[in-house]
């Protein structure tokens, strides 16, 4: 007995020395994450906490959070060995945002207008069912069996799609959802959100308002290298800027989506590591420092908030949509927003019709060609926010597909050559999305 307490005496010291090297610093974004997943899941998404916990949070170390819904409040808290406990608070309009304790809950906010078309249209235009319409070209049994392998089957648990779209020629071809989802549950995007964000300068330059061309409007870089960068250096991610996306520990992305206020500012005060257009950088730092230059754009805060919808969202009828705010009032443009498979299938025709919607020119049709080039030291993968198959990722894929790709394998995909819209919304990025493909694509008849 006396060996055994004095084990387990030298044991405790050792495990509370290596807890705290390996993990305590962790626990501020594991309860941050938690939290802000569970009060969006419940408020935007609808779903119960065991769901989220079940689903979501089911991420390694994002279990170790112990979490909490208020419903009168309207916020979940979430902790880790009852230690660093987070908040999330949900404000109709803004979605949920995760705050620190020196965010003031009882400040006024201002919330984006929004506008619903009303038209007797079918889908994708309008609310309304589309026609049964078969093509002759399509072998429905393939499509189907190419649909159905993308779920798991029962008791399985490794695919984990929660759903499926296809769209050829404006209409819906296959459509499957996994128990618990259907045609009105909102999903989170994740980087998918960065596709939205960049469209909105799409959106500026058609207006005359912008010049992507143009050296970035930040006054902290005018007087270093950094005053050479563009907009089309952020959009392209090849700013040269200092920046560090690695989901599996403490870094640059992590420490701007769970801790800092204005997420805008976590890029723009990076030092430059390599002139610009010369060193490919995945960041979503960059990302939200575009949508703190589209705030800018405009003489208010409101203008700003109903901006994205009133130009964009609201316009191609993406009614379920929600894009969330960080503390500081801005669209988290790298992450964070809500929709239907419907919608997000919405925003993939535009690009596909090159940014003309029932008959109204969004953008140009030069920005979908420039979305789709292939940015420099990209290997073929990147364009402006959106991936590319230029370089022959998906080898049985057309090589004109790109995308807008999100965490755990949110994706839109775009095949101008073939007038398809395939989405796939889920909670894995272990998925034969080759596999996925060439199923749909060899399902057409030559």
């Amino acid at each position: 007995m006396r060996k055994t307490s004095k084990i387990i005496g030298l044991s405790l010291p050792l495990f509370l020395v290596y807890f705290g090297y390996t993990t305590y610093p962790k626990l501020d974004l594991i309860s941050g994450f938690s939290a802000k997943s569970v009060a969006s899941g419940h408020f935007i998404g609808h779903r119960s906490l065991e769901i989220i916990e079940k689903g979501d949070n089911d991420i390694e170390m994002i279990t170790l959070a112990n979490n909490q819904i208020d419903e009168k409040g309207k916020f979940a808290i979430a902790s880790v060995y009852g230690l660093k406990e987070r908040k999330a608070i949900y404000r109709e309009g803004l979605g949920a945002t995760l705050i620190d304790d020196d965010f003031d809950v009882t400040k006024p906010y201002k919330v984006p207008k929004r506008t619903k078309i009303s038209n007797n249209l079918p889908f994708p235009y309008g609310d309304n069912e589309q026609k049964d319409t078969v093509f002759s070209n399509i072998d429905y049994a393939k499509l189907e069996k190419a649909v159905a392998n993308a779920f798991d089957k029962k008791g399985a648990k490794n695919k984990r799609t929660r759903s499926v779209l296809v769209i050829y020629k404006d209409k819906i071809i296959a459509e499957k959802y996994d128990k618990g989802f259907n045609k009105n549950s909102k999903i989170l995007g994740w980087s998918l959100t960065k596709s939205v964000t960049a469209t909105l300068f799409g959106i500026l330059q058609k207006q005359g308002k912008i010049d992507i061309n143009k050296p970035a409007p930040i006054p902290e870089w005018a007087n270093d290298e950094r005053a050479k960068i563009t907009i089309a250096n952020l959009l392209n991610m090849n700013s040269g800027l200092e920046w560090e996306e690695n989901y599996t520990k403490i870094c640059d992305a992590t420490k701007m989506l769970f801790q800092e206020e204005d997420m805008s500012r976590s890029q723009l005060i990076k030092p430059a590591l390599f002139k610009p257009n010369t060193h490919w950088n995945y960041s979503s730092g960059t990302t939200n420092l575009l949508s703190g230059i589209l705030r800018k754009q405009f003489k208010t805060h409101q203008e700003y908030l109903d901006f994205w919808y009133s130009a964009l969202i609201d316009k191609i009828g993406m009614h379920s949509m929600v894009v969330e705010t960080d503390m500081a009032g801005n669209y988290v443009g790298s992450s964070y927003s809500w929709a239907t498979t419907r919608d997000w299938a919405k925003f993939g025709l535009l690009y596909l019709h090159k940014g003309n919607w029932n008959g109204e020119q969004l953008f140009d049709e030069s920005w979908a060609k420039y979305v789709a080039t292939p940015t420099k030291d990209s290997k073929g993968d990147y364009g402006a926010h959106f991936w590319l198959n230029a370089g022959g990722n998906y080898p049985d894929a057309p090589r004109d597909l790109y995308s807008a790709n999100g965490f755990q394998g949110q994706k839109i995909f775009i095949i101008p050559s073939k007038d398809l819209v395939i989405v796939r919304m889920g909670l894995s990025e272990d998925f034969d999305f080759n596999e996925f493909l060439k199923g749909i694509v060899e399902s057409f008849k030559k």
